[in-house]
């Protein structure tokens, strides 16, 4: 990929933070049903909310885990993403191998509609625990596997460390996560020189001034070690992302850490950060892998036919 075009990506994720700080005029007058959903009543509402997906078998809450797969798969979308078009490869794809699948939609800001994951990361991390719960309490499984894309592979991290999410999680999958903040191709470094962008951000959309590289949240999220005892974490990246940079920033450290360059799987996949974790094959078969490691098998470019 051009170097002018790995900057479109982080330059409309900037443009677009900037129109969003038209919104408190329109959130004025919003319902009070826009207003962001409270951890409590994101996991009352889950199966409400996730309604749509069960005709393809993903976010059924009648789903029961299975011998082989005894542990339902929690899906936590990406910045500007949304629990819904996130996952619609991935989450059908784990429904074929025989897994009970459910995804969140989780930092909603008021007046903001479809863009998620913009809210504080920490309080991001307080929706997923209530709504890990509620998938625990209709499946009656122990703990579940987590799997995230972006802002989704890291802010689990917190719930992990901070919310005592260790003990209700088996695994950690994530898919170019945020994990040590991102300088967005170096364009973070650019915020100084422009007086109140970075408030006006922090305002606005919260998510992006936390996943800053050396920003306050990734500075206590990383304190004191990357993992916690008793998770399985896998990373998986690629060397051509333009949003989360530099993409090894991306990778962890700790005794149970499973680090994989896309490229060093297949030579010959291109992904980005977007399609690496919305489309990408590939990735699939490795995520099935990691959720599955006592029968997995080799994530070749073969793999892309699933």
């Amino acid at each position: 990929m051009l170097p002018w075009k790995r900057t479109l990506g982080p330059l409309a994720g900037l443009l677009l933070a900037a129109t969003i700080t038209v919104t408190p005029a329109v959130a004025a007058t919003a319902p009070a049903t826009s207003a962001p959903v409270s951890a409590t009543a994101a996991g009352q509402s889950a199966v409400a909310a996730n309604a749509d997906e069960t005709s393809s078998g993903w976010n059924d809450y009648s789903c029961k885990p299975s011998a082989a797969h005894p542990r339902p798969v929690v899906l936590v979308h990406g910045t500007f993403a949304n629990g819904t078009d996130n996952w619609l490869i991935l989450a059908p794809y784990l429904v074929d191998h025989g897994y009970c699948v459910f995804s969140l939609d989780y930092g909603q800001l008021p007046g903001v509609p479809f863009f998620n994951a913009l809210g504080p990361i920490d309080e991001s991390a307080g929706q997923l625990a209530t709504y890990i719960d509620g998938v625990l309490a209709a499946t009656g499984a122990e703990k579940v596997d987590i799997v995230g894309h972006s802002q989704g592979g890291m802010m689990p991290r917190y719930y992990l460390k901070y919310l005592d999410g260790a003990a209700k999680t088996n695994a950690l999958i994530g898919i170019a996560p945020s994990n040590h903040g991102t300088t967005l191709l170096g364009l973070t470094g650019l915020l100084p020189y422009f007086p109140g962008a970075e408030d006006l951000l922090t305002e606005n959309t919260p998510a992006l001034t936390d996943q800053v590289a050396g920003s306050p949240f990734i500075t206590k999220l990383n304190e004191g070690g990357d993992t916690v005892p008793g998770v399985h974490y896998t990373v998986i990246s690629t060397k051509y992302d333009e949003v989360v940079t530099p993409y090894e920033s991306q990778f962890l450290e700790g005794p149970d850490v499973h680090n994989v360059l896309l490229q060093n799987l297949c030579a010959a996949d291109f992904s980005e950060h977007v399609t690496i974790g919305t489309t990408d094959m590939i990735v699939n078969h490795e995520i099935a892998n990691a959720l599955d490691p006592a029968n997995a098998s080799p994530t070749t470019c073969g793999s892309v036919t699933g």
